[in-house]
């Protein structure tokens, strides 16, 4: 009956809307840096679009940020086979990956507006918001958005861990980027031996222009259909220089320009909330994990693995297997350098100083703000400048770490902040420790490991919890401290930022299940915002606590949601 009735509205319908705008236009501003991006900023700010009479939504905005991947290497024998990624057998095209979403080269953000910071510089803002993308976005968004976003998660069954060195790194590791079947007979099972979130984020930039289009007889390439001039002029990804060693003492060299999208609505909430605006100064500051991996080949296997991120934060570049079939298994053995960068220009010396072999990025060399100006039909205009106060309700977070306090089989109990005021939840993220017995063999933290996605989404696999609860000014969240897996999952996880809060079969989002949850995807996330409005202003302490039921020791990165309002004038801009 439910479709007769929809068929009834339908039809009752008139035929057609007034329009609310008479104009739509996209408006493109440049960042500050003159193309420079050496000090891992990218700061903009909106001076022009304040002074275009149009109304700025906020909303729709994005970043257009240019990355450059670059991979260089060097065989040191003479009889050792050269380095060859210009040579089809030999192709280094699935040797480099990036974490999961664009974003997570964002370390942290800062928003000014009008001279105040609303948003505050929080570290390590990338795994928060990755969370929120987990938990938010469907299957279907994989579909129309992933190549744009960098976003396909890693899938949860498919990490490995070794204890020292081998072809997939040592540590935890998810880099196989080869079909594998998992195997279901005669032999125990190892679950997943395919991680398809790292080869779908590869394939959406790694267009290479020598690939052919077939493997039927007489293919011709894709160069033939749009030749490279094409490519730079209209911005696609793709790989722009493949150079060979050629002679002992130099290096080969393959590298990949990269257009990403990220949403301002992503990096914070306040742009997920924001009406539209005219006559706004807004100052933005992306603090940036510029990062490099330099590494030997040695039997096939990554050795002497060395991660550089200066400021610390998540390393986004993901190395693959050197398995059969694997992306690195052609790679000879020698020293290898993979850096990414923002721009086009290479930023690690050690590639541009002695390497004629490397190249600047045909595409564009500085990071892009795109917003929206909409024109309003007169009436609609007036209707919507009636009341024009807007008060504006968002959220900022803050951020903690638990550094080498959390023991195997051993109660932790830790304040995380003497008072915070309107808490609306706590996410608690752990990792493999770097030091203890059972640390991590890499001697780095998994988040700057560039076997692991660590960071970008994933958490160190089955780093879970038992005796659960946060504390919210001594009493605790929780009502029953959670003893299994499943509690924490079905009672706290599941439904969070999902459209209805997963409670309508056929109509909801978010992409962690269960099984991800116990697997790779350990989201420790507990709701706090229920109180009354008369308590939301009182400062409280936070604490967290239970029991570690990994066998290795884990770091906690702690983020604390809580609620922020500002009121504005949506004709000025200014802040009231």
């Amino acid at each position: 009956m439910s479709a007769d009735q929809l068929v009834f509205d339908m039809s009752s319908q008139s035929e057609g809307t007034p329009s609310v705008f008479v104009r739509k236009d996209w408006l493109s501003i440049l960042d500050n840096q003159n193309q420079n991006y050496q000090g891992n900023q990218s700061v903009i700010d909106t001076s022009q679009l304040a002074n275009s009479n149009k109304y700025m939504n906020y909303r729709e905005a994005y970043f257009t940020c240019p990355l450059m991947l670059t991979l260089t290497g060097s065989t040191a024998g003479s009889t050792t086979p050269y380095f060859l990624p210009a040579t089809a057998g030999t192709s280094a095209d699935f040797v480099m990956g990036l974490k999961n979403w664009y974003g997570s080269i964002v370390h942290s953000f800062t928003l000014d507006y009008n001279g105040t910071t609303i948003i505050q510089q929080t570290p390590y803002i990338g795994m928060w918001n990755t969370f929120k993308l987990m938990t938010s976005l469907s299957i279907d968004d994989l579909i129309s958005q992933s190549s744009q976003l960098g976003f396909y998660p890693d899938s949860a069954l498919a990490w490995s861990y070794q204890t020292a060195d081998s072809e997939n790194g040592a540590g935890t590791s998810n880099n196989e980027n080869a079909f594998a079947p998992v195997v279901v007979s005669g032999a125990f099972n190892s679950q997943e031996r395919f991680n398809n979130g790292l080869l779908q984020r590869q394939l959406a930039w790694n267009f290479d222009l020598q690939g052919a289009t077939s493997l039927a007889a007489n293919p011709t390439t894709f160069s033939a259909i749009m030749p490279q001039s094409s490519f730079n002029q209209l911005w696609k990804s793709y790989i722009f220089n493949k150079t060979n060693q050629t002679a002992i003492g130099q290096s080969g060299a393959l590298q990949v320009a990269i257009t990403s999208t990220i949403y301002l609505k992503h990096l914070a909430s306040f742009f997920e909330r924001v009406p539209l605006l005219k006559g706004v100064f807004m100052r933005m500051t992306l603090n940036l994990n510029q990062s490099s991996v330099s590494w030997t080949m040695a039997s096939n296997e990554y050795t002497s693995v060395v991660p550089t991120s200066p400021l610390g934060g998540v390393q986004p570049i993901m190395l693959a297997s050197a398995l059969p079939n694997n992306g690195a298994a052609t790679l000879p053995d020698g020293t290898y350098i993979a850096s990414v960068c923002v721009g086009n220009r290479v930023l690690n010396t050690s590639q541009t100083v002695s390497l004629a072999q490397t190249q600047s990025s045909p595409l564009g060399g500085s990071v892009i703000l795109n917003v929206p100006a909409y024109t309003f039909n007169p009436v609609f205009e007036s209707s919507y400048l009636s009341s024009p106060i807007k008060k504006i309700v968002y959220t900022d977070v803050y951020q903690y770490q638990i550094i080498n306090s959390v023991k195997p089989s051993v109660n932790f109990n830790n304040l995380i902040s003497n008072g915070i005021a309107n808490i609306k939840s706590v996410l608690v993220l752990p990792f493999q420790s770097t030091t203890g017995t059972g640390a991590t063999p890499l001697g780095f933290s998994p988040i700057q490991s560039p076997f692991d996605p660590a960071g970008a989404g994933a958490t160190s696999p089955m780093c879970l919890f038992s005796q659960f609860n946060i504390q919210i000014s001594g009493q605790n969240a929780i009502y029953n401290t959670e003893r299994y897996s499943y509690e924490q999952f079905l009672n706290q996880l599941h439904g969070q930022n999902a459209v209805n809060g997963g409670l309508t079969d056929g109509m909801t989002s978010g992409l962690i299940d269960q099984k991800a949850f116990e697997s790779e995807y350990a989201y420790y996330y507990v709701n706090c915002g229920r109180m009354l409005p008369v308590e939301e202003a009182v400062p409280k302490s936070v604490s967290i606590l239970g029991l570690s039921m990994s066998a290795f020791p884990v770091d906690l990165f702690v983020f604390v949601e809580y609620g922020v309002e500002v009121s504005l004038d949506i004709l000025t801009g200014a802040r009231v």
